[in-house]
């Protein structure tokens, strides 16, 4: 949630040659935006919808996939996660993401209209147990972008992973 995983993404996407795919962008495509999804449809149906496009993800050609924040939320995106990807967690203090929320123009379904830094803190700390389980934690607080890509590159040339 407004860790900078899209931008971030893209950047070492194109840093290591490879496709990006962004699962919220996908979901967009075949479903139409977000919040309307959440209003219109809950926010299970929602997880249903990305896990479908992170598989669509995983079976195309290898690459960085950017998820939403709350998508390792849903099991079973956790579970084809864990079995098929390499997970790294872009890990931002919650009063951070606050003033990135506050200054972007799209509404969070989950945070709403107005966010709060209790809110934020709220689903930061019922996700937290599942992003600890990452691969990778980029504790990036105090990181640029440039950085974080940086660190992430380095991260997979040491495990000698290849994409």
């Amino acid at each position: 949630m407004a860790a900078g995983k899209s931008t971030i993404g893209k950047k070492l996407a194109r840093k290591l040659g490879v496709k990006f795919y962004d699962v919220d962008d996908m979901v967009v495509t075949e479903h139409g935006p977000v919040s309307d999804i959440f209003y219109a449809q809950g926010e299970q149906q929602f997880r249903k919808y990305e896990y479908e496009a992170i598989c669509k993800a995983l079976d195309s050609e290898p690459g960085i996939i950017a998820l939403g924040g709350g998508a390792v939320t849903y099991d079973e995106s956790l579970k084809v996660l864990k079995k098929r990807a390499y997970r790294v967690f872009v890990k931002v203090p919650p009063e951070q993401i606050l003033g990135r929320l506050r200054r972007s123009h799209t509404v969070r379904p989950l945070i709403g209209a107005t966010p709060s830094l209790s809110k934020i803190k709220e689903l930061y700390t019922a996700r937290m147990p599942r992003y600890s389980h990452s691969d990778y934690v980029v504790e990036a607080q105090d990181m640029s972008t440039a950085q974080v890509v940086d660190q992430i590159a380095q991260w997979l040339h040491k495990k000698n992973i290849k994409l």
